[in-house]
């Protein structure tokens, strides 16, 4: 017989159920009372009738707030589009209206000089 066989397990020795332990005393009546309880339950739920129509009303309260989303969406979206073009409209019109370094009007075009040598292969 080896250790592992003679040891064992962790959390498996009979203390450590459950089974022997009894439940504690009933106060008197405890009977009486759940099946009074019972019935009154029984008799509220059977009073309890579904809506004919809880699935549509439930359906048309999805799709108006599925439609409510989209729209909210759509226009959230075109605001933003329409904001990032006058930002951008604005900001090319800021641009400074004298000629630059780039461009000046005056001179020959840069295709018009001279090139670099091409090599052949």
């Amino acid at each position: 017989m080896t250790h592992r066989e003679a040891t064992p397990s962790r959390g498996t020795r009979p203390d450590r159920t459950d089974h022997d332990r009894a439940e504690p005393p009933r106060p008197p009546g405890t009977a009486r009372t759940e099946r009074e309880l019972r019935d009154a339950l029984q008799a509220l739920a059977g009073g309890v009738l579904p809506d004919p129509d809880a699935y549509r009303t439930a359906r048309g309260e999805w799709l108006r707030r599925e439609r409510r989303r989209r729209l909210v969406l759509t226009v959230l979206v075109a605001v933003v589009f329409t904001l990032a073009t006058l930002i951008g409209l604005w900001v090319l019109n800021q641009a400074p209206s004298d000629p630059g370094v780039i461009f000046n009007g005056h001179g020959a075009a840069a295709a018009d000089g001279p090139s670099l040598p091409r090599l052949r292969p």
